[in-house]
């Protein structure tokens, strides 16, 4: 029944099915594209804007550089670990091009977490910013990174206005601690050496891997997912479709403050919207709502991608809400829950609708959403074509409609494995090609779905996937620690906020900020706890398992009581 429910749920003009085998691989969908959009906008930042024509020839550049300047080879990893800025696409697609595999790493990661990564993934190769390259010189010596390109911030700039930002960023604002990283070269140096030399584009399979993307899935374990070409390419072609017409090739302007380093951004603004040439106005830092809000207001943006703590923030800023909406026709949300009073709040504020949607790192990541002329409120849509959808029970068998169960997800767009982790990859992925969320859903007969929970213990913090395990096993590094718990609670801000439970050992003493300066020292910003609670025991079970399920239910049953009758 599953495998011909969903070809007439899609609206009129949306075909139910995608080819992902349309193109070879990305590198010919990034030539294609350049070619045919060549003189359109592709990105902007800081006031500087690359056309796609620009941006191929700068990719060009820096592959040029990668294949014959450094001894690194087609399938070697290059890690990529650069905020919303131009370097990124360029230094993405270059590296792409020249056959090697992005592994996307967050720019705010502690030195513990980049040392992870690289030598999971046996990186060779590290492109990072300024700001944190004090980080990387701790951190290469450790891993089998032998070639690092650092750039800053505004290196793509004009002369002097590039001296000046890089120079207010670095002198004035201090947000450059000193490093030494002595074969280090800058990005600038590797365009001016590749820039006009020839290269061999590489030619990978469809199913070779192109990007390593970091997730816990549903374990604390950090694990790579291996999206290969062919994941990536039928992604594109599925956003497309569901987008209908409702966007014109060439035509958009799309604010993207989201991460490019987060696979919904990536799939999105430097996949999808490379494929229909549209214009990717990128936010370096969204935090910064006022500069957020200067730069939405130079444009005449017709689509916009966030995630509901961004909206919220947004729809409270006076300014924000007098700017121009008119030509805003598509705003899309994932990444966490969309709240019915934030979607309800931008609606009443820029007259446009947001479709929600659901994916995963593993799905590439979006496996659902609402079409743009058929939303309803309160659900994650339907799957995208080429994609099927069902629910399980705990002994693995599909459930009628309407049942709760955990949702799976079978579909082009669905992961290799993992790298170099089997056993994970055969508990996500069965023979058949099914994937198991961990999250739990209805498939309502409209063929609509509700996600109703979510995996077991998984923490969701403005759009981020937090995993107890790690959070614990950070804080048993801590001297005086004998047990620990972490668990998400409701918090309006980010969806969800960060509470660990902690035992002392008999005889030691820990204070609140020791544990708060240990867990800063070790874990990026937003895995860290908002809230310490020290006690004399935890929940466990008869084998000493601790029960986070008791603590989530005792801090919602605090705030049930905290609210007015």
């Amino acid at each position: 029944m599953i495998e011909n429910f969903w070809k007439d749920k899609y609206p009129s003009g949306i075909a139910a099915e995608i080819d992902p085998d349309a193109y070879p691989n990305v590198q010919a969908v990034l030539k294609q594209s350049c070619e045919r959009f060549a003189n359109k906008p592709a990105f902007s930042n800081l006031g500087k804007t690359l056309t796609y024509g620009e941006m191929y020839e700068l990719s060009g550049a820096f592959a040029a550089y990668l294949q014959q300047h450094t001894d690194l080879q087609p399938g070697d990893r290059i890690a990529v670990q650069l905020p919303n800025v131009l370097q990124y696409p360029i230094a993405v697609f270059g590296a792409i091009r020249a056959g090697l595999i992005v592994v996307n790493t967050n720019p705010l990661y502690t030195a513990r977490e980049m040392e992870h990564q690289f030598n999971d993934s046996g990186a060779k190769a590290l492109v990072c910013l300024a700001n944190m390259a004090h980080l990387a010189e701790k951190v290469v010596p450790k891993t089998q990174v032998k070639h690092v390109i650092v750039t800053e911030v505004a290196d793509l700039l004009p002369p002097l206005k590039r001296l000046l930002i890089n120079s207010v960023i670095k002198y004035v604002k201090k947000m450059v601690p000193p490093f030494h990283l002595p074969k280090a070269v800058t990005f600038n140096h590797v365009l001016a050496w590749g820039r006009g030399k020839a290269i061999s584009d590489a030619s990978p399979k469809s199913d070779d891997v192109a990007v390593l993307q970091y997730t816990g899935g549903t374990t604390g374990v950090a694990k790579g997912a291996m999206l290969t070409h062919r994941n990536l390419i039928a992604n594109m072609l599925q956003c497309k479709a569901l987008m209908g017409s409702n966007l014109n090739e060439g035509m958009e302007v799309l604010i993207t403050p989201l991460p490019l380093y987060h696979i919904y951004a990536f799939t999105f603004h430097c996949m999808s919207m490379m494929l229909s040439g549209n214009h990717n106005i990128l936010i370096s830092n969204p935090r910064d709502l006022s500069a957020m809000v200067k730069e939405l207001s130079k444009w005449k943006f017709s689509g916009f991608v966030g995630l509901n703590t961004l909206f919220v923030a947004l729809c409270n800023n006076a300014d924000f809400r007098n700017l121009d909406f008119s030509a805003l026709k598509l705003t899309l949300s994932g990444g966490m829950a969309l709240q019915q009073a934030a979607a309800e709040r931008w609606r009443e504020v820029t007259g446009c609708s947001i479709c929600e949607g659901y994916g995963m790192t593993e799905t590439s990541p979006v496996a659902s959403v609402n079409p743009i002329q058929k939303i309803q409120m309160g659900t994650i849509g339907i799957p995208v074509p080429s994609t099927l959808c069902k629910t399980i029970n705990d002994a693995g068998e599909e459930l009628p409609l309407g049942e709760v169960g955990e949702l799976c997800v079978k579909g082009p767009q669905v992961m290799k494995g993992y790298w170099q982790r089997q056993d994970a990859t055969d508990e996500m992925l069965d023979a058949e090609g099914w994937l198991k969320t961990g999250d739990i859903a209805i498939i309502q007969p409209d063929g609509y779905m509700r996600i109703v929970d979510r995996k077991k213990d998984m923490i969701l913090v403005s759009g981020f996937n937090v995993y107890p395990n790690e959070l614990e096993d950070v804080l048993a590094s801590l001297p005086g620690v004998l047990q620990s718990a972490a668990i998400g609670v409701p918090d309006d801000k980010s969806g969800e906020a960060i509470k660990i439970f902690v035992v002392v050992k008999p005889g030691a003493t820990l204070t609140k900020d020791q544990v708060m300066e240990h867990m800063r020292a070790n874990v990026t910003a937003y895995k860290v706890p908002r809230n310490v609670e020290f006690r004399d025991a935890l929940p466990t079970t008869n084998v000493g398992k601790i029960l986070r399920r008791e603590l989530r239910d005792e801090e919602l049953k605090k705030l049930a009581l905290k609210k007015p009758a």
